[in-house]
């Protein structure tokens, strides 16, 4: 096995959710964009399979051509350090808006301050400042 990469499946909005992601987090891009081309399954010019990079992290996408019952779960969560109190701040309430909140920001003695959230998207966020 040459390795794991988380795996993101959106219903249309993968590239807007990737550019967000991306504007967010230092030391991240957009690394890689297949798009469905005309005559293919998925809606032309939507994201066939992308590859973006969160501070190091590799992340899978795609825009599913395929209708789902089903959507992101908070069982499954990407979760960040944060260095500063700063940054925690800045990204709970950027990745909350629109979304909702699981845990809200809080010192629950595992580290200083640690919220969960679903975005926008419906992926779910935990964010941690260690002590």
């Amino acid at each position: 096995m040459a390795k794991v990469t988380p795996f993101l499946m959106f219903q249309g909005n993968a590239e807007e959710a990737m550019n967000y992601y991306t504007s967010l987090i230092d030391k991240s891009e957009v690394t890689r964009i297949t798009r469905y081309g005309p005559g293919e399954p998925g809606e032309e010019g939507s994201v066939m399979q992308a590859v973006f990079n969160l501070n190091g992290q590799e992340i899978m996408c795609i825009d599913s051509n395929i209708q789902h019952d089903f959507t992101f779960t908070p069982s499954f969560s990407l979760f960040l350090t944060c260095d500063t109190e700063e940054e925690i701040d800045r990204l709970y309430e950027k990745l909350s808006e629109g979304g909702g909140v699981l845990m809200p920001m809080g010192d629950y003695g595992f580290s200083k301050k640690f919220g969960w959230i679903n975005d926008k998207f419906g992926v779910s966020w935990q964010l941690t400042l260690p002590h």
